[in-house]
């Protein structure tokens, strides 16, 4: 089957097609993938910064059908539509297993890097951790909301930023546009967007931010935000920028968050006086757990989001790579196995 996978030396990708088709063992399915978003995240697994594996199919943002079920499966019917996430499987016994956070669990299996993902004509997924998609959302548009999708539903949440509060999101990119919307149409908050291209701006403005910010064209992002609405009540950076994160913290009113998203292999500057003084909280978020994803997909299935996605043809994706390495991608790219040919 064909496939696109991190190449010998462990720091790029080929797509090959001579990888074996998987069987379902117990307790798992076997899913023909349909759709595969690429993701930042496939992009630093691919260049090894999280520690090379070479051969590994890439893929956390896979939407497909499944075809076989392996013994002892009972949550899971031939021909539903379900999700190869990022949080492949937790130990589900651990004390974040137990407590609502399992993507913090320590023995977690993550698609597309610990074990295969989604970027095949079929993949293999643990059917109690595989989350239906519902049957009035694209299928398309559902695999962006598998990973960028509740990312940023999840950063939101996180946030705590009341109905009517500002938020402001730096980076407007596949992660940012989603974030947007999910602040302005779910959970009802004012928005702005920072970025510094005037074309992923354009988009968040037409997706629903109340202001957006060329960071290149504003010499001092943060004084203008705090001169603009007084400091946000909360921040999520997706941006993989120190400069945004820096920001982010100093756009932000006392007693405001930043949550953060990105990950940019440099460390953030913060003035401890500041944070004291100001009660500012600073959490990491690490994408969303299945009930996060459930309620992700019910609202693009209601129509509040709508991901902007892009369907290529699978050869692209090393082009689709480096075009994400360059920032150049608007929305998300979609790697389409529907066209494949038997």
């Amino acid at each position: 089957m064909k496939a696109v996978i991190v190449n010998k030396k462990g720091d790029g990708v080929e797509v090959v097609s001579d990888c074996k088709k998987p069987s379902p063992g117990h307790g798992e399915a076997l899913v023909k993938v349909e759709y595969c978003g690429v993701c930042h995240t496939d992009l630093h697994v691919a260049h090894g910064d999280f520690g090379k594996v070479p051969g590994r199919i890439l893929g956390h943002e896979g939407i497909g059908i499944v075809e076989e079920l392996g013994e002892g499966v009972t949550t899971l019917k031939i021909g539903d539509r379900v999700s190869i996430a990022w949080f492949f499987e937790g130990c589900g016994h651990c004390e974040y297993c137990t407590t609502g956070r399992e993507t913090l669990c320590r023995s977690v299996k993550n698609a597309g890097y610990t074990v295969d993902g989604g970027m095949s004509e079929y993949a293999l997924v643990t059917a109690d951790y595989a989350v239906k998609v519902p049957e009035n959302l694209d299928p398309a548009q559902a695999s962006s909301i598998t990973c960028a999708g509740v990312t940023t539903y999840k950063a939101i949440k996180e946030s705590e930023v009341a109905p009517g509060e500002w938020i402001v999101i730096y980076g407007a990119g596949g992660l940012g546009n989603l974030a947007v919307q999910y602040a302005k149409k779910v959970f009802n908050n004012k928005v702005i967007a920072v970025d510094i291209n005037n074309d992923k701006l354009k988009l968040a403005k037409e997706s629903g931010a109340d202001v957006v910010i060329n960071g290149k064209e504003i010499e001092d992002v943060a004084g203008y935000i705090v001169d603009l609405v007084g400091g946000c009540h909360g921040a999520v950076v997706t941006a993989v920028s120190k400069v945004a994160f820096n920001q982010a913290v100093n756009s932000v009113r006392a007693g405001g968050t930043v949550v953060a998203v990105g990950l940019p292999s440099e460390y953030m500057d913060l003035s401890i006086v500041k944070t004291v003084l100001d009660g500012i909280r600073i959490k990491g978020s690490l994408v969303g757990t299945r009930k996060d994803l459930e309620e992700a997909f019910e609202f693009g299935a209601m129509g509040l989001v709508v991901p902007v996605v892009e369907k290529v043809c699978v050869d692209s994706a090393p082009q689709v790579f480096e075009e994400m390495e360059k920032g150049l991608i608007q929305g998300r790219k979609v790697l389409d196995f529907t066209k494949l040919t038997n």
